[in-house]
């Protein structure tokens, strides 16, 4: 029999060698002498353990690098979260080169025995109110510029449509820099656009479709204001469910004994608090019609406030590519289909036009928007599914 030991194929480059396998360029052979497994590892990600403020944060890096808990347990732990509190308690870290043996010193570095004890409680309290104030903004504003347009006529209606839509769009623009919508990290001008886009859909699109499968438009067509309306009030609801899932997240992190029992309480948290949006939404957007007096579709503005939500918190966990696909998507459902019905106009183009017309005659020109926002929605909330319940979601970017 042959001594030679084949190497093992490992989806973890950089990993110090395990015993009975070869060791990796870089990192001692255990098999020479070499019996402290997490030596290497620590030596590998420095940066992240000399810079985490806590072992949650170590863990969250390591698992966006691919470690689970079967590979902690080739280094002698149980978990993912075991490992990283040892990476913690050995990483050395402070300004005067201590040895990581004399302990770690904590996050917050220690208070002077002559300094007041900064109030945190007090000022996360402040800017609580602060950003719940700025998310009910939107809903008012919306609703004085429809009471303003319903009272009003000719240029000075225009007038106020402007005005309105302008004051709507900076103070949303305001909702999403502070509080809980607020995302740090990369994000996609385009997505902004497709944004505009979807809401102008919401606002027009279903009177343009509905001229354009009756052979026109031959003038101006009908708008439907309520359903923006009802978007602009579920800002708040919108920011309280972002703020439940991401404090509820981090909770349960700290909780947590492992990944999968962190993935096992996260995705339900994820879902039950989608379903609480749509739940609120769906009560907005039925006021908005009764007191308004219109007849505003439902399940337009539902699936599209869905799809905003998911998109906005994929984008403030780190996400940002995923959340501007899925509004693509629904934005170039909605403009195809227009355009599908103009171009069976043309001559010999006539079953371009079918699928849509067939849709809007069985089910109504509202069914386009619902079906484009809807799928686009269900494939959001799948990918947050997987991504927002891991740990490495939950905390501070990580550059390693």
């Amino acid at each position: 029999m042959s001594d030679e030991v084949t190497p093992l194929t490992t989806p973890f480059p950089g990993l110090p060698a395990l015993p009975g396998f070869p060791a990796l360029p870089g990192f001692p052979d255990r098999r020479r002498g070499s019996g402290d497994p997490v030596k290497g590892l620590l030596h590998r990600y420095r940066e992240l353990c000399e810079r985490a403020v806590d072992p949650l944060e170590i863990a969250a890096g390591l698992e966006a690098h691919g470690i689970t808990d079967r590979t902690a347990a080739r280094f002698r732990h149980r978990d993912v979260f075991s490992l990283a509190e040892e990476l913690y308690a050995r990483a050395p870290r402070g300004t005067d080169g201590a040895d990581a043996a004399d302990g770690p010193i904590p996050a917050d570095g220690p208070i002077p025995a002559d300094g007041p004890v900064p109030a945190h409680g007090e000022r996360a309290g402040a800017r609580a109110r602060w950003w719940t104030v700025l998310t009910l903004l939107p809903g008012a504003v919306a609703c004085l510029t429809l009471v303003e347009l319903e009272r009003s006529t000719g240029q000075r209606q225009l007038a106020t449509a402007l005005a309105g839509a302008l004051a709507l769009s900076g103070v949303l623009s305001v909702c999403l820099r502070r509080g809980p919508l607020r995302a740090d990290g990369r994000r996609l001008p385009a997505a902004g656009l497709w944004v505009y886009g979807l809401l102008a859909y919401l606002l027009c699109g279903d009177g343009l479709l509905d001229e354009l499968v009756t052979g026109g438009p031959d003038g101006p067509w009908p708008a439907t204001t309520t359903p923006l309306t009802a978007l602009a009030c579920a800002v708040a609801p919108a920011a309280w469910c972002a703020h439940l899932f991401s404090v509820r997240a981090r909770r349960r992190l700290a909780e947590s004994h492992g990944l999968a029992e962190f993935t096992a309480g996260a995705r339900p948290l994820l879902l039950a608090l989608v379903g609480l949006h749509v739940c609120l939404l769906t009560a907005l957007a039925a006021t908005a019609n009764l007191v308004f007096d219109e007849n505003g579709a439902l399940a337009p503005t539902v699936t599209l406030g869905t799809l905003l939500l998911l998109a906005r918190l994929l984008t403030v966990h780190g996400f940002p590519d995923a959340a501007a696909t899925g509004l693509a998507v629904a934005a170039a459902v909605e403009v195809l289909s227009c355009a599908s019905v103009l171009a069976g106009r043309l001559p010999g183009c006539d079953p371009l036009a079918v699928p849509v017309t067939r849709v809007v005659e069985m089910w109504g020109s509202s069914a386009v928007p619902t079906l484009a926002c809807g799928a686009a929605a269900l494939g959001l909330l799948g990918h947050a599914a997987v991504t927002l319940s891991r740990a490495s979601a939950h905390t501070r970017p990580q550059h390693i």
